[in-house]
């Protein structure tokens, strides 16, 4: 990795992983993980199924706690909170599914969204989300359940960022969509916060859409990080199908 690019990223680190391990008792499921995710960085994780990426998502999340290693956010230590105060420190999650409140209407979602903000702040915020979304305002009266899959993760999206998330977290978000949804909301919303100055955590099973939104990336198989290169650089393989599926194992570069 150029040194360039190495002192650029650590510059603007925001969450920190080192030699995390975690799982459900036993054997960890992830062994080793370290990673970073800077401010205004896209970075993407992806691999197999099985190969540890919900797992590691829930680390940072704070829904499990690591047996080893240390995770840091913005130079605060996180790894032993609880997940609510994960969350209250700026970290946003969207999951790949059960992503809203379906009996809600857009509206009532993006102020369930809102509720570690003061409550004189929240209409006006709703009101924020909506221009960043505009087709969403002109429903903002329908209940979550009737909007298409494009719309319902947009609310998703709108709904996390309703605490304006310094890190957000994106499980699977192109799941469900139909191609050019799809590649709107990488190419278009991802890149966009972004440049906004959110630091982007994505695991994505669309591998090189994801890759080209973002700045570097992660291939996790067998629970462990088996390669860490710019996201350009690793598109451009021609070995990338079999790295995605676990089936060589490369050297893992310095991340």
């Amino acid at each position: 990795m150029p040194t360039s690019l190495a002192d650029a990223r650590a510059e603007h680190t925001h969450l920190k992983l080192e030699n995390v391990s975690a799982g459900y008792g036993g054997a960890p499921v992830i062994r080793d993980v370290s990673l970073t995710v800077g401010i205004g960085e896209v970075v993407t994780v992806i691999g197999p199924n099985g190969a540890g990426k919900s797992t590691l998502l829930k680390t940072v999340l704070g829904i499990l706690h690591p047996t080893k290693g240390t995770i840091s956010l913005g130079g605060e230590h996180i790894a032993r909170l609880p997940e609510n105060l994960v969350i209250r420190r700026g970290v946003g999650y969207v999951p790949q599914i059960k992503d809203v409140f379906e009996p809600l209407t857009v509206k009532e979602n993006l102020e369930i969204g809102g509720y570690t903000l003061p409550r004189r702040e929240v209409a006006g915020r709703v009101e924020e989300v909506l221009e960043r979304y505009p087709a969403l305002a002109a429903m903002r009266g329908r209940p979550a359940g009737y909007l298409s899959g494009g719309e319902r993760k947009q609310l998703a999206m709108g709904r996390v960022l309703m605490r304006r998330p310094t890190l957000l977290v994106l499980d699977e978000p192109t799941a469900g969509l139909a191609p050019q949804l799809a590649h709107e909301l990488l190419t278009k919303h991802v890149t966009e916060l972004a440049g906004g100055g959110v630091a982007i955590l994505l695991v994505e099973q669309h591998a090189h859409e994801a890759l080209a939104v973002s700045g570097w990336a992660y291939v996790m198989a067998g629970g462990e990080i088996r390669l860490s290169e710019a996201a350009a650089s690793l598109g451009q393989r021609p070995d990338l199908g079999d790295i995605f599926l676990g089936l060589t194992n490369p050297a893992t570069a310095a991340g």
